[in-house]
């Protein structure tokens, strides 16, 4: 995907195959005596690039990770953010376990432990890498590592910002754990109000209400993306797609009811407000409108893609659709929403917690009063000026005191909508055949990429 981009990004020589290779890999075994015994596991942190700044990405624990992944994920990362012009390059980290095999404080001991092999080798720190979480951990985490590395450099005044994703109370930041459910969310309303893009995937207008969707995965973001475009845009979720199976309800699930189910049994199965069958892949290829991949890489390839049936297939997973499979998905007009884009808002909301321990004070702190001050004054000047009080409803929105959460919530709408206008101007910028939106993404942020190294010398 990347080298059938670059072809059209003008570069000097031999810049394309810096930007496509990583800078560094660390690989380590360490040890950590648990149970009367030691055990040895094995993690890598892969940095593709330091172009922009540090770099940033996600810190997954599962058992079928390896270096070709991490690395692969690292790229993602670096072009995600330059697409969304954050100050990062790309970076990625995974641990060879499997989280449920361990009790939580066994989790604490080897996180801190992978923790302290980061430090000692250059991959965590505020100005030079910053993880978050990703699948298979959590902001508990998060907050073990920060914590470690603030025991490790006491002296670091930036040191809370070595890692985002951490609760609240112990630095994060409102609105983290929604962040990439979110920005698919606005993602999508993006895509539904560019007349061009709707009317290539077949949409005729720009209202979502009554879409039929799919989700495949329930974890964090799916879970956080089913929510929101059934309660606050009318979406029926007519299937969501599990590890132990599919659950289909044509009328629309009740998400509520399904996570709480799931929260509960770990799985789909037994659900009372759908069918349920245990061959859960087969159930991307049912017909709807829109199509979600929210969990693992390379769920839609070759052996299915003649048989997706949705009109706009959206990527809220990282590489949930093959190589193979995109070609067979463009040559057959199925619009894709790439993961550069529609994954986006996890990491620009890390950007905001970063800057938040940056700067150490909370978002909307001065000037907050006085905005609430100042609408006040304008409510009542409008009410005397018109001889009108204002309708209830508009004013109990319009005087709401702006918190944390809507002011990340704003921020991540506003880039969420600037990158998709972006890579969508790119998209229909020939008045012949349009390209997709994925290899305008990846062009943009390529170029982004190919010219920060250019402005140094490179």
């Amino acid at each position: 995907m990347y080298e059938r981009a670059a072809m059209y990004v003008d570069m000097p020589d031999g810049l394309s195959d810096k930007i496509k290779a990583c800078n560094a890999t660390y690989v380590t075994r360490f040890g950590v005596r648990l149970r009367g015994r030691m055990f040895t596991f094995r993690g890598w942190r892969a940095t593709h690039s330091t172009h922009s700044g540090p770099a940033k990405g996600g810190l997954r624990y599962a058992p079928n990770v390896d270096q070709d992944e991490v690395e692969a994920l690292a790229a993602l990362m670096s072009y995600k953010c330059a697409l969304l012009n954050l100050p990062f390059g790309g970076s990625k980290g995974a641990l060879e376990i499997v989280p449920s095999d361990w009790e939580p404080h066994e989790l604490e001991k080897i996180t801190r432990r992978f923790a302290q092999e980061l430090m000692r080798h250059g991959f965590l720190a505020s100005a030079t890498n910053v993880p978050a979480p990703d699948v298979g951990t959590n902001q508990q985490m998060m907050m073990w590592i920060a914590d470690e590395y603030r025991r490790y450099k006491p002296d670091d005044i930036n040191g809370m910002g070595c890692v985002t994703g951490k609760p609240v109370e112990g630095g994060g930041i409102e609105g983290r754990t929604e962040a990439t459910g979110r920005g698919v969310q606005y993602a999508i309303h993006a895509f539904f109000r560019s007349d061009k893009d709707r009317a290539r995937a077949g949409f005729e207008t720009e209202q979502l209400e009554g879409c039929r969707v799919i989700v495949q995965g329930l974890g964090n973001v799916g879970s956080h993306i089913a929510r929101f475009l059934s309660e606050e845009d009318g979406c029926r979720i007519t299937a969501v797609i599990e590890r132990d199976g599919v659950v289909r309800n044509a009328d629309g699930l009740d998400i509520e009811a399904l996570i709480a189910h799931h929260a509960a049994t770990g799985g789909v199965k037994g659900f009372s407000g759908g069918g349920f069958d245990s061959e859960g892949a087969k159930a991307l290829e049912d017909e709807c409108d829109i199509l979600i991949p929210a969990a693992l890489e390379s769920v839609i390839h070759k052996g299915n893609a003649e048989n997706i049936k949705a009109r706009l297939v959206v990527e809220a997973a990282n590489g949930p659709i093959t190589f193979e499979a995109d070609a067979i998905l463009e040559r057959r007009g199925v619009t894709v929403l790439p993961d550069m884009l529609a994954n986006a808002g996890g990491v620009v909301v890390s950007y905001f917690e970063w800057v938040k321990n940056l700067t150490h004070i909370p978002f909307g702190l001065m000037e907050r009063r006085q905005t609430d001050r100042e609408h006040h004054v304008l409510a009542r000047s409008m009410e005397k000026m018109t001889g009108q009080a204002f309708p209830p409803e508009d004013k109990n929105e319009f005087l709401a005191a702006r918190g944390e959460i809507d002011l990340v919530r704003s921020g991540l709408a506003e880039m969420m909508h600037q990158a998709f206008s972006e890579v969508s101007a790119l998209a229909h910028k020939n008045k012949g055949k349009a390209i997709t939106l994925r290899d305008a993404a990846y062009q943009i942020a390529i170029k982004r990429i190919a010219g920060a190294y250019q402005a140094i010398g490179l």
